[in-house]
């Protein structure tokens, strides 16, 4: 059992905060959203007198009262807390967030946890409307909650520079006709934990961008077998070629807590036309030849988090024309982009300079800026 003093020490050794927003965290909760389907949801610190929100959808605030707070109910519980009619629970019904302004019914939360175990915060799905709220549910809410712990940890726990090595990274890039090709990976380290691949077949080609995370040497295999598996057999489907992969990860390394982000998408090079298939990825964008740009990512758990169907793993399409670009990035890039407007960046990025001067670009930025994590980009225009 933990003192409440050792448990603001090691919510300070954090360093998180009153920090400023972090997309990958952001993305998590935009993902929790989708998949629970909840109006508000939020990643809480629960510090002395408040519970400061990292991420937040839907409450408005960056924080509020510690006092009387779910979040602080679920630290002191120390264990995930499902209350699914606050207004008919014992525990809840007099509370003033459920008796009065936001009129909170329903709220599930998860302890998020320090390095030394301690819990220090919260990842919550919260709406205004009971609900109920399954075991399938409850796993889900787990596996996202250890998502957002891995993120905010990442700079003094995980080793990102240990994951894949340089070997699988394709030896030249593919000549395609109808599209141009660029892509590059900065390394932290010696080793890297994202990879990249480039399958050409007749009329298509297929690429893999993903990001293996964990800790120490045993992701190197995970990503190692995410690759062969998204390799073998190349003309199934993108959706069955990630659902094998993701059945992969989960059946043989799932008791490891290991996961990998990615996008898995065909190309057809005498169309354009994009189908991508997005596991907890969420950093594709369609880059047009008049300088607009959009998302291109489809709601997806990473690889690892039980998202093993097919049926689930439901691709997106859109279609380039001749002078647009796809661009795609690990989540590295997002630490030497403005955080105000990472996305955008990139996207002007890539629209001012074409592939080639945008990965020039991007691994000069990483060099400026001294880039803590691996960082990994691809860009692919279609000239005709």
């Amino acid at each position: 059992m933990f003192t409440e003093e050792r448990r603001l020490a090691a919510l300070e050794e954090m360093g998180v905060l009153d920090t400023p927003p972090d997309e990958r965290v952001d993305r998590v909760a935009r993902l929790a959203k989708e998949m629970f389907g909840v109006p508000m949801v939020s990643v809480s610190l629960v510090d002395r007198d408040r519970q400061w929100r990292k991420s937040q959808i839907g409450l408005g605030a960056a924080e509020a009262p510690r006092e009387d707070s779910f979040c602080d109910y679920t630290v002191r519980q120390n264990r995930m807390v499902v209350v699914e009619d606050a207004s008919a629970a014992e525990e809840f019904a007099d509370n003033p967030f459920v008796a009065g302004d936001p009129h909170l019914r329903f709220y599930a939360g998860h302890p998020l946890y320090a390095p030394g175990g301690e819990p220090v915060g919260t990842l919550c799905v919260i709406d205004t409307q009971p609900r109920d709220f399954t075991e399938s549910q409850s796993a889900l809410l787990r596996d996202l909650a250890g998502w957002v712990q891995a993120e905010l940890t990442r700079d003094d726990e995980l080793d990102h520079a240990a994951i894949i090595q340089r070997a699988l990274e394709p030896k030249r890039l593919p000549r395609v006709p109808g599209l141009e090709i660029a892509a590059a990976a900065v390394a932290r380290g010696h080793l890297s934990g994202d990879f990249y691949d480039l399958m050409p077949r007749e009329g298509t080609l297929r690429l893999t961008l993903a990001d293996a995370m964990g800790k120490g040497a045993g992701p190197a295999i995970v990503a190692a077998g995410v690759r062969a598996a998204l390799r073998t057999a190349p003309e199934r489907g993108i959706a069955a070629a990630m659902a094998g992969a993701d059945r992969l990860v989960e059946e043989d390394l799932g008791d490891t807590g290991m996961f990998v982000t990615a996008v898995h998408a065909d190309i057809d090079t005498r169309t354009g036309a994009i189908d991508l298939v997005d596991a907890g990825h969420g950093l594709g964008l369609v880059v047009r030849a008049d300088g607009t740009w959009e998302h291109l990512r489809s709601a997806g758990l990473p690889l690892g988090m039980g998202f093993g169907d097919e049926a689930e793993r439901e691709p997106v399409h859109t279609v380039l024309a001749p002078g647009d670009c796809f661009a795609c990035s690990s989540d590295g890039l997002l630490d030497v982009l403005d955080p105000e407007a990472p996305f955008a960046q990139f996207a002007h990025i890539v629209g001012e300079h074409g592939p080639e001067g945008a990965v020039r670009a991007v691994l000069d930025l990483a060099r400026d800026a001294k880039a803590s994590d691996d960082i990994t980009v691809l860009v692919v225009r279609r000239t005709a």
